[in-house]
């Protein structure tokens, strides 16, 4: 029997998976050490990762083939509109960060790059790659989770709760429907478009631990 798709894609993306798995700010959520202030920058950075991805799920809606993909697309845009970005916005609260500055907060270079990928395969690409460039964000963060779970929890309230949701079976469940839906856009495929498909899942890939990297050097720009 063929491995699937989506197997391949991951098989090829070891390196950088690995790699994200032993950065320094997930293995700090992991046992607890991560200092709080990368913390905060990640929060706030990935906010506004949040809201350009939302418009990336809202082109994945308004492109899906069939109903069915249209209506689990739109859950999780309210997914993540309601419930992941809730959570940050509760993050922020403690940290004494108002939902206005929030949503003022200036995309760091990671960031900007990252977010205008997906939304240039989104609106230029198939929407294959469009599934391809996205699955990455949610699969990963899935699979972290999942991993830093098997180990005991740190004693962070804050970490402990990031872990427990990116590690729930909700979370996966919505990697698992990704992945099938890739899977089933990639059957029968000739060659040369499955590897557009992988290379939009590559640099995804890459973009994940860019975007660690980005937070545990509180990236600026330059001038």
């Amino acid at each position: 029997m063929a491995p699937r798709f989506t197997e391949r894609l991951r098989e090829n993306a070891a390196a950088i998976w690995d790699a994200q798995h032993q950065h320094p700010f997930v293995r700090g959520i992991g046992d607890g050490t991560l200092r709080l202030e990368r913390f905060k920058f990640w929060v706030r950075q990935d906010y506004i990762f949040l809201i350009e991805y939302a418009r990336l799920l809202a082109l994945a809606v308004a492109r899906s083939p069939n109903l069915e993909t249209m209506t689990r697309f739109a859950r999780l845009l309210s997914e993540t509109l309601e419930t992941e970005m809730s959570l940050h916005r509760a993050y922020a609260a403690e940290f004494g960060i108002s939902p206005v500055e929030l949503e003022g907060e200036t995309a760091a270079p990671t960031t900007r790059a990252y977010t205008d990928f997906l939304l240039r395969v989104a609106t230029t690409g198939d929407y294959g790659e469009l599934v391809a460039a996205l699955l990455p964000c949610m699969w990963s963060f899935s699979e972290i989770g999942q991993r830093l779970a098997t180990r005991d929890a740190p004693r962070d309230e804050r970490y402990a709760q990031w872990i427990a949701i990116y590690a729930s079976k909700e979370f996966a469940d919505l990697a698992q429907w990704c992945r099938e839906l890739l899977d089933h856009l990639g059957a029968g495929l000739p060659e040369r478009e499955l590897h557009k498909l992988e290379a939009a899942f590559l640099t995804s890939s890459r973009y994940e631990w860019q975007f660690w990297e980005m937070a545990w050097r509180m990236e600026k720009w330059p001038v």
